[in-house]
């Protein structure tokens, strides 16, 4: 991009929209892209909040040195170490000689780390004050959203909230930069996918965080990815208020593993039976097609879980596995769980799925349905119990 983009006040976006990488963190897909956000501000003292990833960042210190006109810059706040936000912070401190970063305790220990920097460091705790001329900020300790060393800077002047990863959204900046420019469902979408699987594990902390900035008037919130939201901030908020709550929409999600088709069989008609129950939102995938990012983004959306898997060497299918297990580290919480299954010569895939609802301690909603073989109008009476049991559950 060539471009920056006044935000308020003396506050201006410079950001910019990566298409090229393929997996965030090296995990998950951006089949949309992602953007990164960097803000100047230019005041009777400048700063720099975040910066951008270094293989993303182009002509990033050429568009400052335009908005700076000549100025030196005389601080860059940190408040997020991650690379993707902290790229270029090596290079701006080289270039403008003399900027001191702003960070706290643990950001200098990762900044030494990454780069060796141990001089112009300025350490800030909770609630410390810095006075730019105008803008006014503060700086709020938020740890483990989602680093130990996050936190946010907020303008107490104009009431814009850095708000770092904290948030944030997948997907690029396809032209509008702020939500009023948007279709924010777009967004919306995104932006649960991001925080299901990036944050989703710290809600506790996300939490706390929430509530240390509760009372603060907010008017914009800058994020390190997505949109800036300065016309209906309080609906970001409210959403990263409600998913770390664990509070969900009326729905149910069916994830089955299926080598030849019966698991998939049992799958559809627990569907049906659903549907015929009154239950409108069901979204059934096959785990060996659907990214466990999206897996997880539709299980943080519902109420419901219904998790299927056939036998695979006496053990649940690998790819299932694998997703309880990210199941049980993000510690998901406020589901309703059915369980289902198939085998063929040995059980497992169910006597599986049953150990992982014992460690996460989610409510069954009724028995594990197992059919041994392939599904008939006999067989499939357990999933129609299981259909009926979820369907009256998630309505309560």
């Amino acid at each position: 991009m060539h471009y920056t983009e006044l935000v308020k006040g003396k506050v201006h976006w410079i950001g910019v929209n990566d298409r090229r990488k393929r997996l965030f963190e090296n995990m998950w897909p951006l089949e949309k892209g992602v953007s990164y956000n960097s803000y100047l501000i230019l005041d009777e003292k400048t700063a720099l909040v975040d910066t951008l990833e270094d293989r993303a960042a182009g002509n990033y210190i050429e568009r400052i040195e335009k908005l700076l006109n000549g100025r030196t810059l005389d601080y860059i706040i940190i408040n997020h170490m991650e690379p993707d936000h902290s790229g270029e912070i090596k290079d701006i401190y080289n270039h403008f000689k003399g900027v001191k970063l702003i960070g706290n305790q643990k950001t200098f220990k990762i900044v030494e780390a990454y780069w060796g920097i141990t001089e112009n460091l300025l350490q800030v705790d909770d609630c410390a004050s810095l006075d730019l001329g105008y803008h006014k900020l503060k700086f709020y300790m938020t740890p483990w959203v989602h680093w130990p060393e996050t936190m946010m800077t907020y303008d107490e002047t104009d009431q814009i909230l850095f708000s770092g990863d904290a948030f944030g959204s997948f997907g690029t900046l396809d032209g509008g930069i702020f939500d009023d420019e948007i279709n924010d469902s777009f967004f919306e979408e995104e932006m649960r996918r991001y925080y299901s699987n990036i944050v989703g594990k710290y809600s506790n902390m996300v939490q706390k965080a929430l509530a240390k900035l509760q009372g603060i008037p907010v008017k914009a919130v800058a994020p390190t990815h997505g949109p800036v939201w300065r016309s209906n901030p309080a609906k970001v908020i409210g959403l990263y208020d409600r998913w770390s709550r664990y509070e969900a929409e009326e729905g149910v999600v069916i994830i089955f593993a299926s080598m030849y088709g019966n698991t998939e069989m049992m799958a559809d008609y627990i569907g049906r039976k659903l549907s015929e129950n009154g239950v409108k939102n069901i979204r059934i995938h096959d785990i060996s097609r659907t990214h466990i990012s999206h897996l997880i983004n539709e299980i943080w959306k519902y109420n419901g879980l219904i998790l299927g898997s056939c036998a695979y060497n006496s053990e649940m299918f690998p790819l299932m596995e694998n997703l309880t297990r990210e199941l049980q580290h993000m510690n998901i919480r406020n589901k309703y769980l059915g369980l289902f299954g198939s085998y063929s010569w040995n059980g497992g895939g169910v006597k599986n799925l049953m150990k992982f609802a014992e460690e996460i301690k989610l409510e069954l909603v009724a028995d594990p349905a197992e059919i041994y073989g392939k599904p008939s109008d006999e067989k499939y009476q357990q999933c129609e119990v299981l259909a009926k049991s979820m369907a009256e559950k998630i309505k309560k």
